[in-house]
């Protein structure tokens, strides 16, 4: 790839920084790319971008408005950034897209700003967004977040760390994911996804707790055995004692020192309040699955 190199030289002649922009890449002059910035052929940055060290942009990317990417992240070809968002209420008021470090946003990926004036939407560290995933205005992607392929997530999605989301998958508005959780292929999800959980289905449930997930975070290790447990007895007196989620969630406070069932907890209890979209239910058992 032919490259036109800027060079920042010291007294004697070494370099300090060098940055690589491809000679056909349109960059605005109030743009802020750090030296070290590598920019491929025909992409557009515009001119309230700010671009951090390392990070390299591929073919073809487009990133504009204000729009802030920290260190090291891999930008591939065809992706879309900090463009307006697709929501009718847009009036074009001032709204950021923030990402953070260590990302891979992968071939064709979209990523709109936020809808309202101040407001931004959010990209953590260190996540996989695969191609053509789809990320709306407003959402928030906490980090170690892998979203697969044709992923697309409407405003106001909150997924947090560790989630896991397969491909092909239409997320709701204001439908909040949690921790360490796994979706399947292909699942409808209009409502609120538990922490810890492993959920699939259209309609989707929740079929059990993500145990290869808490296995990867070293949450079963000999050392967190007690608490595992604890969660696996809170997930059981949720989705298998028979009692109303409610009820249910109410004698959680007996696990009250376990971080895991705290978050599971709180989580339960937030996405039972009026304006959030509700619980993903548990599956439907049949007779051989009552042993559980």
């Amino acid at each position: 790839m032919d490259t036109c190199v800027s060079q920042a030289l010291a007294s004697g002649g070494k370099a300090l920084t060098t940055t690589l922009i491809h000679p056909t890449a349109v960059i605005d002059p109030g743009a802020t790319l750090h030296p070290t910035v590598k920019v491929g052929p025909y992409a557009v940055i515009g001119r309230q971008v700010t671009i951090g060290p390392g990070t390299e942009i591929g073919s073809h990317v487009v990133i504009d408005g204000h729009t802030t990417i920290g260190a090291n992240n891999r930008i591939f070809p065809g992706a879309a950034i900090g463009l307006e968002s697709q929501d009718l209420k847009d009036d074009g008021s001032m709204s950021q897209v923030n990402i953070g470090d260590h990302n891979l946003i992968r071939e064709y990926v979209t990523i709109n700003r936020a809808t309202t004036a101040g407001a931004a939407t959010l990209i953590g560290h260190n996540n996989m967004l695969m191609a053509y995933s789809h990320v709306a205005h407003n959402c928030v992607v906490e980090n170690q977040v892998i979203i697969a392929n044709s992923v697309a997530l409407a405003g106001h999605v909150h997924v947090e760390s560790g989630a896991r989301i397969s491909g092909l998958i239409g997320v709701h508005q204001f439908v909040h994911i949690g921790r360490l959780a796994m979706i399947g292929g292909l699942t409808r999800i209009d409502r609120d996804v538990p922490p810890y959980t492993l959920v699939n289905g259209n309609p989707a449930e929740v079929r059990g707790l993500n145990q290869i997930g808490l296995q990867r975070a070293g949450l079963t290790a000999l050392d967190q055995g007690q608490a595992y447990r604890e969660l696996k007895q809170a997930y059981r007196l949720v989705y298998r004692s028979g009692e109303s989620i409610s009820d249910a969630v109410a004698k959680l406070s007996q696990w009250e020192h376990n971080d895991l069932v705290r978050h599971f907890s709180q989580f339960l209890q937030a996405a039972l309040e009026p304006d959030r979209r509700g619980l993903t239910p548990g599956r439907k058992r049949s007779r051989s699955d009552r042993s559980e």
